[in-house]
């Protein structure tokens, strides 16, 4: 038995906090519910472990944004073959489809009533920060080539967290300064940056966007260019100079397995200029991925408790 302050055996009882009351309380987390379409991560470039632990990373802050949110990783150019260690995300979308059958029919046969499932099986969120035409192509073959019913969410720039995000990299590459609101200088910030991506022009447009904010946050010059665009970065860097900026820095707009190895060091050796770190495993990651798949899904999000 129970008594109403805990179990007989003594162990504690993890009572639920009361709710806050009034126009400044706290807006309740959102919950994924339940029998929601599971959220597929699309990682680009070549599988490795650091780019597995990257996605895993991005999905374990997505779960604490969104309780319950099933998620799973497939990569572009993984393997297909059972038990892979990097799968395929046609694989992984086709897995996901059938274990949602496989389920509901297990449900059927211990006698439960089992609705009618409706929406996709699955959601797609391109782990990048800007539209990259090719692996956007080609994941929406993946998509075709699974037996999945899959929403494609949009990628996850441009945003204003992620121009937070270069401007983190920047300050701990001692590149700008930390904090925007204090007015304290550091020795080697840049008077000018350029936010470079990969995927072509319109990737540039997001990224000269994102770029828009970064500028807005630290007052330099921020201009965007092609990383995968044969002197497009030395030759931006060569306008940033020829109208007053005269240190530089390279804010890599990537999450970091869509740019080929390398491609970072020779754009920044061409233009002559220091270069930060990409965004890996920021922390607002999680939160854009989860807010892109509950975009697609049409689910609120931060709704005030009632």
């Amino acid at each position: 038995m129970s008594s109403p302050t805990g179990p007989a055996n003594g162990l504690p009882v993890r009572m639920p906090r009361p709710r806050q009351t009034g126009r400044h309380r706290r807006p309740e987390p959102a919950v994924a519910p339940e029998g929601a379409p599971t959220l597929v991560l699309a990682v680009p470039g070549a599988p490795s472990a650091a780019s597995r632990g990257l996605a895993e990373e991005i999905i374990s802050m997505g779960r604490s944004e969104l309780p319950g949110l099933e998620a799973r990783i497939g990569f572009l150019e993984g393997d297909d073959a059972d038990g892979a260690e990097f799968p395929a995300l046609a694989g992984v979308l086709t897995a996901v489809a059938a274990e949602r059958v496989a389920r509901a029919e297990f449900a059927r046969a211990a006698g439960h009533e089992v609705p009618v499932q409706s929406g996709p099986d699955a959601v797609v969120v391109p782990l990048l920060a800007g539209p990259d035409a090719d692996l956007l192509r080609r994941i929406r073959q993946a998509v075709m080539d699974s037996t999945a019913a899959v929403e494609l969410a949009e990628v996850l720039g441009p945003h204003p967290l992620l121009a937070e995000g270069l401007h983190v990299r920047l300050s701990e590459a001692g590149l700008a300064r930390a904090d925007r609101a204090r007015l304290f200088t550091v020795t080697t910030a840049a008077d000018g940056i350029i936010v470079a991506t990969t995927g072509g022009e319109e990737a540039v447009q997001v990224a000269g966007v994102t770029g828009m904010l970064l500028a807005a946050r630290l007052a330099v010059p921020v201009k965007a260019a092609a990383l995968d665009q044969e002197g497009a970065v030395a030759a931006v860097a060569e306008q940033l100079r020829s109208e007053g900026s005269t240190q530089l820095a390279l804010a890599p707009y990537l999450i970091g397995p869509e740019a080929a190895e390398g491609l970072l060091d020779t754009a920044a050796k061409e233009a002559d200029c220091a270069v930060s770190e990409v965004l890996g495993a920021y922390g607002a990651l999680g939160k854009l991925v989860v807010t892109q798949y509950a975009a697609a899904l049409g689910i609120p999000q931060g709704a005030p408790a009632r």
